[in-house]
């Protein structure tokens, strides 16, 4: 008997929230990055605004860049299960239709990393700002919504980018070793480098959304869809994969 398409993403929701390095990498999303934004805001923030070159905007979600981290491990977990002790050939067992079983994994994938995202950013902006003072901004201020949005949204291509390319490679700590170093060192060395080329890279295009002012050629929302385009090439990078190997 075949499953509807909501009886899929139900059962994948329940793998999700019951393996607890998956559900957990999810948590650490929210909890890293307000950890850090409280740490930072408390010690440094009112002195860093006080920076003539200070972008208000983008260094009120500064600590994004640690919960991106968590959202890539997030995605990678979420996926790299189904490549563990046989579990790819249990879930194509009960769902044959791969490609409705993977639409619906990086579906409630992106949906629980979109919503945590959105409270992730919300939440970062508006408890910083308890500590910034005089320095303060609101969400009311030039570009402050749009940042707040499109930072949640950003996590979610993140999450998203990293599950496809563990779709694709079968292994989540390829992915996060691949990742990581990418986005904590190599990114910022090709940027230094390689200048306007260096923003279509997925992490430096998504968060242009999170600039008070535009940065380089592209614009905030151009930036962010630059990064769903690269989570777009790896989910159908790892769709292509799915339907092509064995399980």
């Amino acid at each position: 008997m075949t499953m509807s398409a909501s009886a899929v993403l139900r059962s994948e929701y329940i793998k999700i929230r019951s393996v607890r390095a998956v559900s957990g990498s999810l948590i650490a999303v929210f909890a890293a990055t307000i950890a850090i934004t409280v740490l930072a805001f408390a010690t440094v923030g009112q002195a860093e605004a006080a920076d003539a070159g200070n972008d208000p905007l983008f260094s009120a979600f500064h600590a994004l860049n640690f919960g991106q981290i968590a959202a890539i491990a997030f995605g990678a977990s979420a996926v790299s299960t189904e490549f563990l002790n046989g579990a790819l050939r249990i879930s194509l067992a009960a769902v044959p239709n791969r490609s409705l079983f993977y639409a619906a994994k990086m579906s409630v994938i992106g949906g629980l990393a979109l919503i945590t995202g959105l409270v992730t950013s919300f939440s970062a902006f508006l408890v910083g700002q308890m500590f910034m003072g005089t320095h303060a901004i609101g969400l009311g201020d030039p570009g402050a919504l749009r940042a707040a949005f499109g930072g949640g949204v950003y996590l979610a291509l993140m999450a998203l980018f990293a599950a496809g390319l563990t779709a694709l490679l079968r292994s989540a700590v390829a992915v996060l070793s691949l990742l990581i170093p990418f986005i904590l060192l190599v990114s910022f060395v090709v940027g230094d480098v390689a200048g306007v080329i260096a923003q279509y890279l997925p992490d430096r295009a998504g968060q242009l959304v999170l600039h008070g002012h535009e940065q380089g050629s592209l614009g905030p929302w151009a930036g962010l869809a630059v990064t769903a385009g690269w989570a777009g090439i790896a989910l159908f990078a790892g769709w292509w994969t799915l339907n092509r190997r064995d399980a």
